[in-house]
């Protein structure tokens, strides 16, 4: 078993940004105790429990209505922790999963109707499925409307595009690409993010702004990353907290200052409306 990480900062600070009401975090994970859930041998971190009720707590100081969670590589395919936050959260959250090419289908049904909107790749850590899957799993999830969320080092991308382009689904980027900052936006991989960003088929999570910083708290070398990819394509751009915040070596952010970085990300007032409202709407059916 891996060494246990860090969880959150419990102390969830006031944020200075006010948001709109319908404002979502896209990008959250809950964990439930070893003794509740079993957590896949191969994986990189072992989590500390992470109930949904720290979360929704957070997200009140927050002020923010509604959520994403997303199934963690620890639990493999295994949805029944972050499916069961979901239904325990009701009409405002919606989950996104990990799943085999082989699932059946009235699985899949099952999980859209209980809130499920997309599979996530995982290329960075053990324990998630790969992008060897990603062409069939696009198939099986098509007529349900879902994307394909993946967590990839954009470095990677330029060789990736034709594979990523060749989906008959959408693509959801997490962490900005989840880069590190000391690239520059000039590197030829986030150019190639912002390429498919531009093109109307891929979306882009703005979060992990401390993942990818090479300077710290508070993240300001990230900046110019957001703004580049809100430039390229504002309608196509999300956001999350990333909350617990698993596997962090770095120190552990307040997610009250990770809201307030939206502000310096997108200083425009509508655009972050469209950001924390509008688009997640959409790519997650929160009318539907």
């Amino acid at each position: 078993m891996t060494a246990p990480c860090q969880g959150p900062d419990p102390h969830t600070r006031q944020p200075r940004l006010e948001v709109p009401a319908g404002a979502c975090d896209c990008h959250a994970h809950v964990f439930a105790p070893l003794s509740e859930a079993a957590m896949v041998a191969a994986r990189a971190y072992t989590p500390p429990p992470a109930p949904l009720e720290a979360y929704r707590h957070m997200l009140s100081i927050l002020g923010i209505q509604r959520a994403v969670i997303v199934q963690p590589s620890v639990y493999g395919t295994d949805n029944r922790v972050t499916m069961a936050a979901v239904r325990a959260y009701g009409r405002d959250c919606r989950a996104v999963v990990v799943v085999d090419p082989g699932i059946v289908e009235a699985e899949l049904k099952a999980m859209d109707a209980a809130g499920a909107r997309g599979v996530r790749l995982n290329l960075q850590y053990a324990g998630g499925v790969g992008l060897d899957a990603a062409a069939a799993l696009a198939r099986r999830i098509a007529p349900l409307g879902w994307h394909l969320q993946l967590l990839l080092d954009a470095r990677d991308l330029p060789d990736l595009l034709p594979a990523i382009r060749a989906l008959p689904v959408e693509v959801v980027v997490d962490h900005m690409g989840h880069m590190s900052a000391a690239h520059g936006i000039g590197h030829p991989g986030f150019r190639a993010l912002l390429e498919a960003l531009a093109g109307g088929r891929c979306w882009v999570k703005l979060s992990g702004n401390y993942r990818i910083t090479a300077a710290g708290a508070p993240y300001d070398d990230a900046i110019p990353f957001a703004r580049a990819l809100v430039a390229a394509n504002p309608e196509r751009c999300v956001w999350g907290t990333d909350w617990p915040h698993p596997a962090l070596e770095a120190p552990m952010p307040n997610d009250a200052d990770l809201l307030d970085a939206l502000a310096a990300q997108v200083p425009d007032e509508a655009a972050r409306a469209r950001i924390l409202v509008d688009n997640p709407a959409r790519l997650y059916r929160f009318d539907g």
